[in-house]
């Protein structure tokens, strides 16, 4: 495919020099002068940087030697886009680049599709990639490499590698390269023109957890007129008691999903509930599930539409309509980001694709990188690898494999290969079949300057034996206490996986149990973490409006609540807090005056009771009040104290002030109400709290030698630790059969039907214009299962390729002691014998 060529002749001009010494975050700008050409469309607005061009023109370009030698010195240097085994990046140390790394790093332009293996250094690669387009004066002095990933945390690691490799260079970074996830690039391109969407200039975007808010509202409106409809697809066998404790505990949740599910497919096939609506009145039988998830989206898009905002899946819809709209806004995008390198491409859905389709154009620059074998959003996201595999063999792609890796020893690197050799060699009917891909892994050449880890087959532990799940729980704490314990291990990291952020939880219980460090803060947020920020931030709501009486009434509830609460004791409660919220003047109860309105000396006389608690929460309402002159992470700490009596709460206080002390920093002309709005955040579990996780601030495992890191796998895709402990492989977590026990399937619903799949797939039956094309019920609920099984054997083989040097598989029989041992562990068992005895 043809490169449409930035700027002018890359071959025989100059490389560039740094243009502004004004660096702006993550964006950088680097080019040089275009040859006999000047730039005739609009940069992008939404660059900070725009003294760029005019700076440009204050400096001279470097002559040819000179920008030779500073690629040269990049060429040499594996600069610090490479991390020691120690953790430590290394600026001086040489490195020969690996044959697949070579291969990609010529590239000069046009469509590439790479296909990854783990450890093989994605981001190294596709980091220094983008220096040497820089480096090599490839674009303007008004354009910018586009990097685009998929989470935040990749965002800042991506900017701070092509920094590193600039600085090597000698070039001052900072410009010439911006890095955004994809939902930031699409918000990039609605604020735009977000006129031509349909949306006012003030839009807001609601983040996930505020979407599930109103989906939760929505759900609970259409269930309390249509319960009715759900019946038909509960089990028979349901005796009146469970009956009534389904519908009241269940439903809600399925209907909200089964809704989830519906409002995303529908907008990533661009349709409006209106739309959708006309597509199923068209049909000569009702959908039922269908029916249903339409009412809702109709539902959740008009909650949207009162708020004026868009969640993020209306940013990626709306950006592609955006460009497909309007011509003179994709000529100029493409004019600013002549290169187009996208990681995690394996997580891409069909609308993300579409933008950046859009964005290239067909004689674009676009470099796409990704592993299949690591694609396990699928089955819960619109994501799919299939769209990766199919772009690399699109007629035109440069297709290239990272294929080395260095990040483990042979023999677990051997585990990993045969995983994907036996899923490519079961039949097609199987479960399993082709649910891992090639390339296989392979270990680097001798003299690489990064070689895998001495094999140590002894170090690879495969637990045959069954174990009930507090015994696998204790078994692998002692083990992890023992390993600590070891001189030989000094300095080196260890993780404990699971599938499931409940088993992590309970594996950090049984490690702090027995004594053994932890570090929990990859597992989201648990019930009591949202329960301790929930009730700082209504002290401090208050605090923000003390003149509202409802928000008192708040405080005095989080003041008051625990678990242990009788239900006299609750009552009690609930009475003070209506006496509160019927205040009408509430500085009149803080500092009460003869003829101000609140009953002193009456309440005092009728409802003695009732007047101490008054009495006494009032007096801490005053110290708070005056604590309020604080700096806000020591008010925090106050209120804590008068709040928590729990170790575990007061933890969080103090992780909390910490979060508090950072936002404060960077935003000093916050007040109360904002750093109440921040607590708020965690407590409503929008987003996971960074006093516990470095999510967001680059984890970096070797940052924790001593400790056990405890994380779900999906939490630890990226990540590596010298010893790894995989828990619960059996067949409820890697199911294998179609009558393996799996998640999505209610033990209250009819003939095992998962109703997300059913719902999804009368969707697809109703938009279908195949006349044979019809709904079966029950065949989505078996395809689901299918597409599970594939994606939980891929995340097996991410477990499996977070380890170094050592690893260690368990399994247990489950709550109720009938699971058995994953299939594809099995294998991996039987093939560990037979190849070493």
């Amino acid at each position: 495919m043809p490169a449409r060529t930035p700027g002018s002749n890359a071959s025989t001009s100059p490389s560039p020099i740094p243009m502004c010494s004004a660096a702006a975050g993550n964006r950088g700008g680097y080019g040089r002068p275009p040859k006999n050409t000047k730039p005739t469309a609009k940069p992008f607005t939404a660059s900070p940087w725009g003294c760029f061009a005019a700076a440009a023109r204050r400096f001279t370009w470097p002559s040819a030697s000179s920008v030779k030698a500073a690629t040269n010195n990049v060429e040499c240097s594996c600069a610090a886009s490479t991390r020691s085994r120690s953790g430590k990046a290394s600026m001086t140390e040489e490195r020969r680049l690996r044959s697949s790394q070579s291969e990609i790093l010529a590239y000069r332009g046009g469509w590439m599709g790479v296909s990854a293996v783990p450890g093989a250094g994605k981001t190294y690669t596709l980091s220094r990639l983008a220096a040497d387009i820089l480096l090599r004066g490839d674009i303007a002095p008004d354009q910018e490499i586009l990097i685009v990933t998929l989470v935040n945390s990749a965002v800042d690691n991506f900017a701070a590698r092509i920094a590193d490799f600039l600085k090597e260079a000698r070039v001052l970074p900072g410009m010439g390269y911006t890095v955004r996830t994809l939902h930031g690039l699409a918000h990039d391109i609605v604020r735009q023109r977000p006129e031509a969407v349909g949306l006012a200039e003030d839009f807001s975007i609601i983040d996930e957890s505020e979407s599930a808010r109103i989906l939760e509202d929505v759900a609970a409106a259409w269930m309390r007129s249509n319960l009715h409809l759900l019946t038909p697809y509960l089990s028979p066998d349901l005796s009146d008691r469970k009956l009534d404790d389904v519908c009241r505990n269940n439903l809600p949740r399925l209907v909200q999903d089964i809704g989830l599910q519906t409002i995303r497919y529908a907008k990533d096939r661009e349709l409006s509930p209106e739309a959708l609506r006309l597509e199923l009145d068209t049909l000569p039988m009702p959908l039922p599930l269908a029916e249903m998830g339409c009412a809702l989206y109709a539902d959740y898009q008009q909650a949207l539409r009162y708020r004026g905002a868009v969640d993020f899946d209306d940013l990626i819809r709306l950006a592609l309509l955006a460009l497909r709209l309007d011509n003179a806004l994709v000529e100029r995008l493409r004019h600013q980001w002549p290169y187009i390198l996208e990681d995690e491409a394996q997580d891409s859905s069909r609308l993300q694709e579409e933008i950046l389709r859009h964005l290239a154009g067909a004689d674009g620059n676009w470099v796409r990188v990704g592993d299949p074998n690591q694609a396990i959003y699928e089955t819960f996201t619109t994501a799919s690898p299939e769209y990766l595999i199919n772009f690399r063999r699109t007629p035109g792609v440069i297709p290239r494999e990272l294929h080395e890796s260095g990040r483990s020893t042979l023999s677990i690197i051997r585990l990993a290969n045969h995983l994907i050799e036996w899923a490519n060699q079961l039949p097609p009917e199987d479960f399993l079949s082709g649910g891992l891909a090639y390339p296989l892994i392979r270990p680097t050449l001798p003299d690489d300057p990064r070689p895998n880890p001495p094999d140590r087959p002894d170090r690879i532990f495969l637990h045959t034996q069954a174990l009930q799940p507090a015994e696998e729980l204790r078994m692998v704490a002692k083990s992890i206490a023992r390993w600590l314990q070891d001189p030989e291990n000094q300095g080196r990291t260890v993780a404990v996986l699971s599938s499931s952020n409940n088993r992590g939880f309970e594996m950090v219980d049984e490690l702090r149990r027995q004594g053994v460090a932890v570090v929990d803060s990859l597992l989201n947020s648990t019930q009591a973490t949202r329960a301790a920020a929930s009730a700082l931030s209504d002290l401090l709501n208050w605090l923000a409006e003390p003149d509202s009486p409802a928000l008192l009434s708040k405080a005095y509830q989080a003041w008051r609540k625990r678990e242990d609460l009788s239900k006299d004791e609750k009552a009690w409660v609930a009475r003070v807090a209506r006496q509160l919220q019927t205040i009408r003047r509430v500085e009149d109860f803080l500092a009460p005056q003869p003829g101000s309105g609140w009953p002193e000396e009456s309440l005092a006389r009728e409802a003695p009771d009732l007047y101490a608690e008054l009495t006494h929460f009032r007096d801490l309402l005053q110290r708070w009040q005056a604590a309020a002159t604080l700096p806000p992470d020591q008010l925090t700490l106050t209120l804590a104290q008068d709040l928590f009596t729990e170790p575990s709460d007061l933890a969080v206080a103090h992780k909390l002030s910490s979060l508090i002390r950072q936002s404060a920093a960077i935003h000093p002309d916050w007040r109360i109400k904002q750093f109440s709005a921040e607590v708020s955040v965690i407590a409503r579990n929008e987003r996971r709290f960074i006093g516990f996780s470095e999510e967001d601030t680059r984890f970096d495992p070797d940052r924790y030698p001593g400790k056990v890191v405890v994380a779900t796998i999906h939490k630890a895709k990226g990540l590596e630790w010298d010893r790894v402990y995989l828990l619960a492989a059996n067949n409820y977590d890697f199911p294998s059969n179609e009558y393996d026990p799996y998640i999505a399937e209610w033990w209250y619903l009819r003939d095992r039907l998962n109703l997300e799949a059913e719902a999804l797939a009368q969707l697809k039956a109703a938009l279908s214009k195949d006349e044979y094309d019809f709904y079966q019920e029950g065949e989505a609920s078996r395809q689901n299962r299918r597409e599970y099984v594939r994606e939980r054997l891929r995340l097996l083989f991410v477990g499996i390729t977070r380890a170094r040097r050592e690893l260690v598989i368990t399994w247990n029989t489950g709550r109720n002691g009938d699971l058995t041992a994953a299939r594809a562990f099995r294998e991996l068992i039987e093939f560990w014998n037979q190849t070493h005895g």
